[in-house]
């Protein structure tokens, strides 16, 4: 795959999340992709018309943007400018003097700044991330959310006095809590390693899940196990759960009065798990465990605290197979997962 295409790649990738532009010198997404389609190279001055629309000042300090080990292998390429050159449409260089300071990081509501490494591999067969210097390791992220203090008395009252996973899942199978048991088939409490030093939270159970009355056996389960597989975990290795342990009909969203009924289950098992670390999978889950509203792109990327354990946010497995280009992230945010994982196991 030449270089044009792995950028037309990426593009599309972003394009598919939302983006409608990157920062390129303003360029708009459809103005790029239609500068890449054109068969000759674009060179001279009908690059320079296409790609200088915006101040000298701030395309030097787009340029001046290093790779990191979420965007892409090395190349040699070194920024944004030269892998455009690399396929023939010259961006035009600026006069005036870039800033000395490294460029700031934009939040996750500014506009993304272009990668100045090869895009990502496609989405389904996530690499490895590669980081920028040769052989070492992209730094921790910095923290996020912290929820409460240490993983002790995390709930208080009658479930407190359930001593075992086993108990909370024939509590479970009597619960009348919320309406849920009316329209679900099977309870789905959770399974897996009642040692786990690893525990994945989703949603709630869909509909295989419910006819099983087991989490994430479905196409999204499926997805999951091959995503705990690629980190070098094993199903059975870890502990998996929903927030909801009974099927919303229709695979409808949780409701508020769902999760306050669900919520206390999911406290108890995490209370006597102990883990090491949390993956909280998808919107529900994250903004339940961290009380919060904030959208899931804001809380991706940072290390969380749940009651002392750290928690990493990303995408549910379900919408991976809505929208394959969220693979790449979710593949960024499990290896977090896992060398945190690595981190507590050693120490």
């Amino acid at each position: 795959m030449d270089a044009r295409e792995r950028l037309r790649q990426y593009l599309e990738q972003r394009r598919e999340m939302g983006e409608s532009e990157l920062v390129l010198d303003s360029l708009p997404v459809e103005d790029v992709l239609r500068l890449l389609g054109d068969k000759q190279p674009v060179r001279g001055a009908g690059a320079t018309a296409a790609v200088g629309t915006a101040g000298a000042a701030g395309a030097a300090g787009a340029a001046a943007a290093a790779p990191s080990a979420r965007d892409a292998a090395p190349t040699t390429a070194t920024t944004w400018r030269d892998a455009l050159a690399s396929i023939g449409a010259e961006a035009p260089r600026s006069t005036s003097k870039a800033p000395a300071s490294k460029p700031s990081v934009p939040s996750s509501a500014a506009t993304p700044v272009v990668p100045a490494a090869t895009p990502p591999a496609p989405a389904d067969k996530p690499a490895a991330a590669v980081p920028p210097d040769a052989g070492a390791l992209p730094p921790i992220p910095g923290p996020g959310i912290v929820v409460g203090s240490a993983m002790r008395d995390l709930l208080p009252g009658p479930l407190s006095s359930l001593s075992s996973l086993d108990e909370i899942a024939r509590h479970v199978a009597t619960c009348r809590g919320c309406t849920l048991h009316q329209t679900a088939k099977n309870p789905v409490p959770g399974e897996g390693n009642p040692h786990a030093g690893f525990v994945c939270v989703g949603e709630a159970p869909g509909q295989t899940e419910d006819e099983l009355g087991r989490p994430f056996v479905g196409r999204a389960g499926d997805l999951l196990t091959k995503i705990l597989e690629a980190i070098q975990l094993k199903r059975e290795d870890v502990f998996i759960c929903n927030v909801l342990k009974h099927r919303p009909p229709g695979n409808r969203n949780p409701a508020p009065d769902e999760i306050k009924a669900c919520s206390p289950y999911l406290m108890r098992q995490l209370e006597l798990l102990q883990p090491k670390v949390i993956l909280a999978l998808g919107t529900f889950a994250s903004q339940t465990l961290l009380q919060t509203t904030q959208p899931i792109g804001k809380l991706r990327g940072l290390v969380h605290r749940f009651h002392g354990v750290p928690l990493i946010v990303t995408y549910h497995p379900a919408a991976l197979l809505r929208n394959p280009a969220w693979k790449r992230p979710t593949w960024e945010d499990v290896q977090l997962a896992r060398r945190i994982f690595d981190t507590a196991a050693q120490g």
